[in-house]
């Protein structure tokens, strides 16, 4: 008698489950993914759309099978196509004002990313309509989509990161190796690969037709503007390499920037060598090289001097991050492998354990499309982008095996570069 009254309570539970409604704002989860001149995601949701052909995709995630109701609020004059999967529906806007327009029923059969597709059938005028949110009701279960939270960086996607356990004592060297692949080649990505407590150093994938080599170092006078650093406080240039740009930064904190337009190749391994030495006077220089794969040779990047910092290197890292906010739907991979780090005494040590974090947009789990590990080839590895399902707890250790030999550097040639 208690297992049948146990079984009933079970029943009754699962039919009168709560159900829910989701607001997906189109601002913070949508994407023009095809066709992108003829749509447009701004702070309101989708306008400008004018072309049939774009694809308008809005993505939430749910984190169990459930059924929804779908409708779009909206406005327009038009007739479009709404896709889940293989199943489609025709909708008609036909209103001035912003309303609620039944789309249909979906069956989401697992848990993981629903991606909702929007594409024009016919219009009256010049755009199909403007919409603001996806509305799924009758929905069962968790949900995580961009919500109360800025809409830029939710649209960025989870920077990620891996950060390295240097060993005891003063760390004057890093040294680390970088190979994109092929499947992780996305424009607008920094394949950030030896940073430190004041800056970073990688690779940047700019434009269709540029591809950088960064180096930057954060003065230590905290402003998003660089005019504002004091002149005591400012990052001095020392030496820099042949083709080097030298510049300054902003946005996320402020200091001296310099960059190589250098083509590198997605599936080749770049070296990268950084060192950090205190002068003893107050100061410390932060100097970059990076190995030529394609000349066979290193190149300065840059050497600057931090005023008012006395420190050795810390916080050895590297992080993957998207930085234009169109691109938060494609996916991103890196791996880096054979990480060095070279004492104040000239002692080199095989870097083995590394944890992986990431920012505060996974950490408030508005996006859930991230990862790091380890690969079975002995290297680290970062991915994120792209709605993939399957994310690494944030705090998660790695280690790889103590293999391969330190890098055989000449010292004398590196300062005459």
């Amino acid at each position: 008698m208690k297992y049948l009254f146990l079984l009933a309570f079970m029943l009754c539970t699962s039919v009168f489950a709560q159900t829910q409604q989701l607001v997906v704002g189109v601002s913070g989860n949508g994407y023009v993914t095809r066709q992108h001149n003829g749509a447009r995601i701004t702070d309101k949701g989708l306008a400008h759309w004018t072309n049939p052909h774009s694809v308008i995709s809005v993505y939430f995630y749910l984190h169990q099978p459930t059924t929804a109701e779908l409708s779009l609020y909206a406005k327009g004059h038009s007739e479009i196509k709404v896709n889940y999967g293989k199943k489609n529906f025709r909708v008609k806007l036909q209103s001035d004002d912003y309303t609620q327009v039944p789309v249909g029923r979906i069956d989401v059969r697992q848990p993981g990313y629903v991606r909702i597709d929007l594409q024009g059938i016919s219009k009256q005028g010049e755009n199909f309509g403007e919409i603001q949110q996806l509305i799924a009701d009758q929905v069962t279960g968790k949900s995580n989509y961009v919500k109360d939270f800025s809409d830029y960086w939710g649209r960025r996607g989870p920077s990620v990161h891996m950060a390295y356990a240097l060993p005891i004592g003063d760390t004057e060297w890093f040294y680390n190796e970088v190979t994109v692949p092929k499947e992780g080649e996305t424009m607008h990505s920094y394949y950030m690969v030896a940073g430190f407590g004041e800056g970073y150093f990688g690779m940047q994938y700019n434009s269709p037709t540029e591809r950088r080599v960064l180096f930057s170092v954060w003065s230590p006078f905290d402003t998003q503007d660089p005019k504002l650093i004091p002149d005591d406080q400012k990052i001095k240039l020392l030496r820099k390499g042949k083709d080097v740009h030298i510049g300054e930064f902003g946005n996320e904190g402020s200091g001296g920037q310099s960059y190589l337009k250098y083509p590198w190749k997605a599936g080749e391994t770049y070296k990268f060598l950084m060192q950090v030495h205190p002068d003893g006077k107050g100061n410390t220089t932060y100097t970059a090289y990076f190995y030529a794969t394609e000349e066979k040779e290193w190149r300065l990047i840059a050497s600057f001097q931090r005023p008012q910092t006395n420190t050795w290197y810390t916080h050895a890292h590297s992080f993957l991050e998207n930085f234009v906010p169109e691109q938060g739907y494609l996916s991103r991979k890196v791996y880096y492998g054979n990480q060095w780090a070279r004492s104040k005494e000239g002692q080199w040590t095989r870097i083995t354990n590394a944890t992986f974090t990431h920012d505060a947009t996974a950490n408030a789990q508005v996006r859930l499309d991230y990862q790091g590990g380890e690969t079975k080839d002995n290297r680290f590895y970062l991915k994120m982008g792209g709605f993939f399902n399957e994310s690494v707890k944030m705090g998660t250790k790695f280690q790889c095996k103590p293999t391969g030999k330190h890098p055989e550097i000449d010292w004398d040639a590196l300062k005459k570069l």
